[in-house]
């Protein structure tokens, strides 16, 4: 006899469902850069270009470059459409994330990981909840991401996290509150996107460091889209009368799951649920559960 859903997921459901009665989310991508994000750091090396529908940000040996959204969003699907850097970009990392404040944050990782020219990147995913993460897993591209963009997208609501390359699902990670895995629901996140040298690291673990004669090294961003809950003094747009809602609910159906299985299979290079040699004392506890 099956088990009664959880009271997590019932009350997320419940969730759903008065945003959906009460009116759909608010598409938040103004299509500028201008109006969507504030460039944080970097003294010059991001830059807005093309009348705001082109971002670039650029890493010399001085500096790196970051922007971050000027709304928090408290669930929604989120596009942006990044080339990566060219040519041999070992050493350094772009960052594409959402993430909430304070010292138990929640955050939902991409990170594109350098390598020598002709070396595969490397895209490292994470979630962090209530400040915790060690939820790595790693994927190669079907594609070279220098030569053209491609759009990297997060799925973010009361079900699931879904991470997904041009449409296509690589990651997944469910809401399992109610077996005592602890889900990001509470905190608004900003998106925020660096690029900045982690040549301790980022490629082979630290071994090929960045070649400062090849800066600046440079990414390139653009169609950043934000079908989302903005967050502002406590109050969710979610009850304003706008369409478009389907990421509020949307699952995976039997395609995407085989595009996921696909990904797991072909695609990934490192799975922390696997790596029982990290956690001696047992997998954490989302590897362990059959959902």
């Amino acid at each position: 006899m099956a088990s009664p859903p959880p009271l997590s997921l019932l009350l997320g459901i419940l969730l759903v469902y008065s945003l959906l009665l009460s009116g759909s989310a608010k598409v938040v991508s103004a299509g500028s850069f201008y109006q969507d994000v504030d460039i944080t750091w970097g003294d010059g090396r991001g830059k807005i270009l093309n009348n705001g529908q082109v971002l670039t940000l650029s890493l010399d040996k001085a500096s790196g470059s970051g922007f971050q959204s000027k709304k928090q969003f408290l669930y929604g699907k989120i596009d942006m459409q990044i080339k990566l850097v060219p040519g041999n970009s070992a050493g350094t990392v772009t960052a594409y994330y959402l993430r909430s404040e304070g010292s138990s944050w929640d955050e939902i990782d991409f990170e594109f990981l350098g390598n020598l020219s002709g070396d595969p990147y490397i895209v490292h995913t994470n979630v962090y909840t209530q400040g915790k993460g060690d939820r790595e897993q790693q994927f190669y591209l079907w594609f070279d991401p220098t030569a053209n963009f491609h759009t990297y997208s997060i799925l973010w609501n009361p079900q699931h996290v879904v991470f997904y390359v041009d449409g296509r699902p690589i990651r997944e990670f469910k809401n399992m509150e109610g077996v005592g895995v602890p889900y990001p629901k509470n905190q608004a996140m900003r998106l925020y996107s660096s690029l900045w040298n982690a040549d301790d690291w980022a490629t082979r673990g630290g071994l090929v460091k960045t070649d400062w004669s090849k800066a600046p090294f440079t990414a390139s961003y653009r169609n950043f889209k934000a079908d989302a809950c903005v967050w502002s003094n406590g109050v969710s747009s979610c009850s304003s009368n706008s369409s478009g809602n389907a990421w509020l609910t949307q699952q995976l159906d039997a395609n995407d799951q085989r595009r996921l299985r696909w990904a797991k299979k072909k695609l990934m290079i490192y799975n922390y649920c696997t790596d029982t040699k990290r956690f001696p004392q047992g997998l954490p506890l989302e590897c362990t559960v059959k959902s």
